[in-house]
């Protein structure tokens, strides 16, 4: 399989690890090994014992008993545990289509949810909402969008980049379509529990319709992205049996301390959280401010739920990419320009769940007063 390069990353990998202030950042600010193994009185001990075998090819049962803690009607078995969210995105699509079957993507997106089955030879829609819409899912368009080879559709609440996060209701509308067509619902759910109002918190797909699968992972809201621990969780055993076997080409198992840690973490998630919310709820008002002072530059959204935001540039002859790109050279400042989204050159990904980001947004505000 021939796939095309996967823009964002490769913009990470050239700049990430170079720059001063990452401003873009997707997930949420990490620890230190020592302070998670200070959450239990015996996880140095334990940690030190832990034997460096190959894992289980689903995941530890004390991780996937964990994970299934997280859902209501979700038991370890119905756990595959993956190297990271990506690895999990991969695997999905690789064995839930076939070449000729017809997806659709909540749009914009990360890359691989459309790229991988479009590489598979299979047909892919952009489900687009628009910055003008508020982000907003139109269910009436995706009614008409089904078609009769129509596999599965693709969701991403909270969302990447926008921040947008549907209302119960239209999830319950939107499994409903699904359902009555017997579609898959891939539910990408990895910033699910960084709400800034606990009473949006979404159900989980997979504990409201038998044919979704939820995605998880322990980079965004427990900001643990060094573990490289991701998973799926459905009651659709069938397809969670393809993913396992098709595991056997990828990573086969997981790292046996990445595993350790994160079911070291996962009963401690709901502190974890809030270390991200407190971060994210400090951070929020100054783009709030910013974003006011220089609302003749700039459209912006306050996002609902996550740790990132997609606001505008007002100007059309501002491309987005030129002003990101022109950022970095003169302050060392990375912003993502909608260009690596494919979703035209007036957006900008910027993330807020790190402690440094007021340092990086006083560097864009002087950046704007020099120019």
């Amino acid at each position: 399989m021939k796939i095309n390069p996967f823009r964002l990353e490769r913009f990470f990998d050239k700049y990430e690890f170079k720059v001063k202030y990452v401003l873009c950042a997707s997930d949420c600010e990490s620890l230190a090994v020592e302070e998670l193994l200070a959450l239990e009185p015996d996880a140095p001990a334990q940690l030190n014992k832990l034997w460096l075998g190959y894992t289980e090819y689903s995941g530890s049962p004390a991780l996937r008993e964990a994970i299934s803690r997280l859902y209501t009607h979700i038991e370890p078995g119905q756990v595959v545990v993956h190297t990271g969210a990506e690895e999990a995105i991969y695997n999905f699509m690789s064995v839930a289509l076939d070449p000729g079957d017809h997806l659709i993507v909540h749009f914009p997106c990360y890359q691989s949810l459309a790229e991988i089955a479009a590489a598979n030879g299979c047909e892919v829609t952009r489900w687009t909402t628009r910055e003008e819409d508020g982000w907003e899912l139109d269910l009436a368009f995706l009614r008409k969008i089904i078609q009769p080879n129509t596999r599965a559709i693709v969701v991403n609440c909270p969302h990447n980049p926008t921040g947008y996060l549907m209302d119960a209701a239209k999830q319950r509308e939107l499994i409903e379509i699904a359902r009555e067509h017997n579609l898959l619902l891939f539910s990408d759910e990895v910033y699910r529990e960084l709400e800034y109002a606990t009473a949006d918190r979404l159900p989980a797909a997979c504990d409201l319709y038998e044919n979704a699968v939820s995605l998880g992972v322990m980079s965004k809201t427990y900001g643990l992205a060094g573990l490289r621990i991701g998973w799926v969780a459905s009651q659709n055993r069938a397809i969670l049996g393809q993913m396992v076997a098709h595991k056997d080409y990828m990573s086969m198992c997981n790292s046996a301390p990445g595993e350790f840690l994160a079911a070291l973490a996962l009963p401690h998630r709901e502190q974890l959280a809030a270390r991200n919310l407190a971060i994210i709820g400090d951070n929020l008002p100054i783009l709030d401010r910013f974003f006011e002072k220089h609302r003749a530059v700039f459209n912006w959204q306050r996002p609902k739920a996550g740790s990132i935001a997609f606001p505008s540039l007002r100007r059309e002859r501002d491309g987005a990419e030129g002003f990101c790109h022109d950022l970095l050279d003169k302050t060392g400042v990375l912003l993502i320009p909608s260009t690596l989204f494919d979703a035209g050159n007036r957006n900008f990904r910027i993330g807020f769940a790190r402690r440094n980001m007021p340092e990086a947004v006083a560097q864009l505000d002087e950046y704007l007063a020099r120019i």
